[in-house]
């Protein structure tokens, strides 16, 4: 397969970030997603969540997939719509640590950007998305729908949403669990700047009752390069500390830090029913959704 980079053309964050409203931004992100899918070396990839079984004898052949038998020359039947319709849950952290932005995106908007970008591709193709902004504060929650308006309500709740305070990520799991009358999807969208140690068990725990669990890891390219060289005074995000720092001295010390934070989230995270994505939030968002579509097939 071809380099995503070779598969697609960039929408630059820069651009994009000049785009005014989500809705717009977002129509550009999914026109780029299908574009990649499109050019794709991977035979009969698309974004369809839909599943299939092997024809056996027996089986109704009105239900064969045409599409599938000209194109792989499979037998497959496909499930009918009640069985296949996907029900996911877009969970988006908006504490304070994810209104950090060195470039054109916060990283609470690029995050915005891409669970909004996911959900119309859902929405799209006949499954239910919703959405649930992760806060201190009890989180605000929008029940998966495929209405036609659904994808209204989430721009609005994803531009109104003010990010603050310490990042809880414990209750995107629960809340999710105590929702789910019936195995689903839940995305996360988080830098998982968290304090507690049990929020990647918790993650795990959902996949091993069956559902399927997607963390997008968004950091800006500072965290990841910390590129600072003068003396300089770092201030939380989540609450009232600060730290005068002199970066030539720490930053050996820094990075060892962030590599540690990164591999023990993806080896973590990289479970049996669990997918993990580093993102930085300098590349097109398209591209993250892109590898992670691909990744299905």
């Amino acid at each position: 397969m071809a380099p995503i980079k070779d598969v697609v053309s960039p929408l630059d964050p820069d651009l994009l970030g000049r785009l005014q409203g989500l809705k717009v931004q977002m129509q550009q992100v999914v026109e780029g997603v299908l574009a990649g899918l499109h050019r794709s070396a991977r035979t009969g990839v698309s974004i369809e969540f839909a599943e299939h079984k092997e024809y056996s004898p027996g089986d109704d052949p009105r239900h064969l997939d045409w599409r599938v038998l000209g194109r792989l020359d499979r037998y497959v039947i496909k499930k009918f719509e009640d069985e296949t319709n996907l029900k996911a849950m877009l969970a988006v952290d908006v504490s304070g640590s994810m209104d950090y932005g060195s470039g054109a995106f916060t990283k609470a908007a690029y995050s915005s950007l891409m669970a909004v970008s996911l959900a119309a591709l859902l929405l799209r193709q006949g499954d239910e998305a919703g959405l649930m902004l992760s806060s201190a504060s009890e989180p605000a929650y929008l029940p998966p729908q495929g209405r036609a308006d659904q994808l209204r309500e989430m721009v609005s709740m994803l531009e109104n949403a003010s990010p603050e305070g310490p990042t809880v990520l414990g209750q995107v799991a629960e809340r999710f669990l105590e929702l789910s009358k019936r195995k689903g999807m839940l995305v996360l969208f988080s830098d998982l700047f968290d304090t507690d140690d049990r929020v990647l068990p918790s993650l795990k725990m959902l996949a091993a009752r069956g559902h399927e669990v997607v963390v997008f890891h968004v950091l800006d390219p500072d965290e990841l390069d910390f590129p600072f060289q003068d003396p300089t005074l770092f201030e939380s995000m989540e609450d009232s500390r600060s730290l005068l720092v002199f970066p030539r001295e720490v930053r050996r010390a820094y990075l060892g830090e962030i590599k540690k934070f990164l591999e023990h989230a993806s080896l973590e995270l990289s479970d049996s029913g669990l997918s993990y994505e580093l993102v930085r939030t300098d590349e097109p968002p398209h591209q993250p959704l892109l590898r992670f579509l691909l990744s299905r097939t």
